[in-house]
């Protein structure tokens, strides 16, 4: 087992070398000039809907702080079996420079890590640090999503038309245009940016961060992470829904504009971490926040007089 200084120095001289190759060596975007990780920070745009990207490396750090206490305690004996994931992750980086597929080669970046920590620090400091190493990945725009922007826009006019009925607003659509039965509004269109596309992404970030963290069953963190979508349908809904009653009963100017820019950190993230935080209470049986207990019964043993 090698001392924990040689340990440490290796990771570090890894960390170097990985700094080479992910973000000093150029070699993708335009022209070849970018290394990968300046790709990726540059693909974290309103273009892609990836805006919250810039947030990955936070969460990632913050995964890793959650369990350090357990992860430093688990060093051992290193194994060869990391080395498998450690040279595929190589060969997916060499393939990924040779064809200028840049999301290929940042999806070889968790192999190699993952394969350095089975190799150097053993099996189970690998398992704990495996889900905040590969989540990376989330953090990958995924090529030509917009054109899921349609059938999520469908859902949201539907949706939307449904809470509004609801409130007694009185609605009908043409495509994605929803006009005011009784005409106390201009018609309004449920754009691309309406559609959720982005609140579905930024949502399954942190549902995959929270399904790690809770301390449950395995199907029950499966089912944290994939309420995502569910709940990003159900709160874009009611987010569009809330510009429309707006333009009711309130200000349509106000509506249209302040309300419409600014109702996604109002009204959808709220409404969405809610509904989440209460489909984990009632995973949990309605008490999260309330720490397991285990009860020890201590045997003592008498020695009968003699």
């Amino acid at each position: 087992m090698p001392h924990p200084s040689q340990r440490f120095f290796a990771l570090i001289a890894t960390a170097i070398v990985l700094a080479f190759f992910y973000l000093l060596l150029p070699g993708y975007g335009p022209g070849r000039e970018q290394s990968l990780l300046e790709l990726l920070y540059s693909s974290w745009n309103s273009e892609t809907r990836y805006e919250h990207g810039v947030l990955f490396p936070f969460i990632i750090a913050g995964l890793l702080a959650y369990r350090w206490k357990e992860i430093r305690n688990s060093y051992s004996q290193g194994e060869n079996q990391g080395l498998i994931l450690f040279v595929f992750g190589c060969l997916l980086y060499v393939v990924a420079y040779r064809v200028i597929q840049w999301r290929v080669g940042i999806g070889s970046l968790p192999f190699i890590i993952s394969g350095l920590i089975w190799y150097l620090c053993g099996r189970k400091t690998f398992i704990l640090t495996a889900f905040p190493v590969f989540y990376l990945w989330l953090s990958i725009p995924i090529p030509d999503i917009q054109q899921a922007t349609v059938p999520l826009q469908n859902i949201s006019t539907a949706l939307a038309q449904k809470f509004c009925q609801v409130c007694g607003v009185s609605t009908y659509s043409a495509g994605a245009t929803i006009f005011s039965t009784n005409k106390n509004w201009e018609p309004l269109m449920v754009d691309e940016l309406c559609s959720g596309i982005r609140s579905l992404m930024a949502l399954l970030m942190i549902s995959s961060a929270w399904a790690y963290s809770a301390r449950m069953s395995l199907w029950k963190r499966a089912l944290l992470l994939f309420s995502a979508l569910p709940l990003s349908i159900i709160g874009n809904g009611l987010r569009v829904a809330s510009i429309f009653v707006i333009a009711e009963y309130g200000n349509q100017e106000f509506a249209r504009k302040t309300w419409h820019d600014h109702s996604g950190l109002l009204v959808f993230y709220p409404m969405s971490l809610l509904m989440m935080m209460a489909l984990h209470a009632l995973l949990e049986g309605w008490k999260p926040w309330k720490k397991r207990t285990v009860k020890r019964t201590i045997v003592t043993s008498t020695t009968p007089a003699s």
